[in-house]
């Protein structure tokens, strides 16, 4: 039977986000302007962009049995997500602080993981035949990475097309980059995994140089306002970024476009075109408050791809 759509292993997290002028310093309280109660989670974000981009889609994780599990779960049935999901009764569903700053959009954030902490290598085996029945994988860094590692061998001895997510910025051993077609960190985590400071284009492209000599396939390096870089061994294409009006909040912007990313490339569409598309998915969700919430609808995105 042929693959066909896109699985998933991550977090879901419950978003409390925080809107002030700046934040906070140890010890002082100041008062914010604005308050949202949303869903979160890298996994679950991009799982979301996915579902919203046309692709079918499965998500692989762990819920408490609570309040913010159930939530997760209704929203998951009104996207139309497949879930391979455990609920436990001994740790809660995860959630994340995240600060917003009044102005530029910019975002800091703290994540606690919850019950899609104890992900293991053991649950990604109970799943595996949604991995190896999928087009394409992709997975992050939130849920412990040996469970990463192995998900991504599953999908490499299937041939299914894989993508590594390197977020949350965490040391890696250079053996999981040889299990990657296609490696998507942005800026912050790109110079740390390289020791290459980027800045621009021709510092990713640096950056790029030293992950494809660990062995990525293909280095996707997010750069904000600037775009992405497709890096390869014999092309480097520079994506500019796609502008869908006024800027109000990054947070979730690269879950957005590796989740339109993913979708693209289940449906058959070259990586440069991938990439293009999963940049109008971010560049419309930068216009929207919050993560998954902001996420556009398939339509949405050819539009803005149409104007140009």
């Amino acid at each position: 039977m042929a693959k066909s759509g896109v699985c998933i292993l991550g977090i879901y997290v419950a978003d409390l986000a925080f809107r002030a002028d700046r934040q906070p310093v140890m010890g002082e309280t100041i008062m914010g302007s604005a308050f949202v109660m949303g869903p979160g989670g890298k996994g679950s974000n991009q799982t979301v962009a996915t579902a919203r981009s046309g692709a079918k889609v499965t998500f692989i994780s762990k819920l408490g049995k609570d309040d913010f599990g159930a939530a997760a779960l209704a929203m998951y049935a009104r996207e139309g997500v497949t879930t391979r999901i455990e609920q436990v009764a001994d740790n809660s569903t995860g959630a994340a602080y995240i600060f917003v700053q009044n102005g530029t959009g910019a975002n800091a954030i703290i994540v606690v993981p919850g019950a899609a902490g104890t992900i293991g290598v053991a649950d990604v085996e109970k799943n595996a035949d949604a991995i190896r029945d999928a087009k394409v994988f992709m997975t992050q860094l939130e849920q412990p990475v040996p469970a990463a590692v192995r998900a991504l061998e599953i999908a490499r001895a299937a041939g299914t097309i894989t993508i590594l997510n390197t977020a949350p910025a965490a040391p890696l051993d250079d053996a999981i980059f040889k299990l990657c077609d296609y490696v998507t960190p942005n800026e912050s985590e790109a110079t740390g995994i390289t020791g290459v400071t980027v800045t621009d284009v021709d510092s990713a492209r640096k950056a790029g140089d030293v992950l494809l000599k660990k062995g990525a396939g293909t280095a996707l390096i997010t750069l904000g306002g600037q775009g992405a870089l497709l890096h390869t061994a014999t092309s480097s294409v520079h994506i500019p970024a796609i502008s869908a009006g006024k800027v109000i909040d990054t947070t979730g912007a690269g879950d957005a476009f590796n989740g339109g990313f993913a979708a693209a490339l289940a449906r058959g569409e070259s990586p440069e075109a991938a990439a293009r598309f999963g940049a109008a998915v971010a560049g419309i969700s930068v216009t929207r408050w919050g993560t998954a919430p902001s996420v556009p609808k398939l339509d949405e995105t050819l539009a803005l791809l149409a104007k140009g």
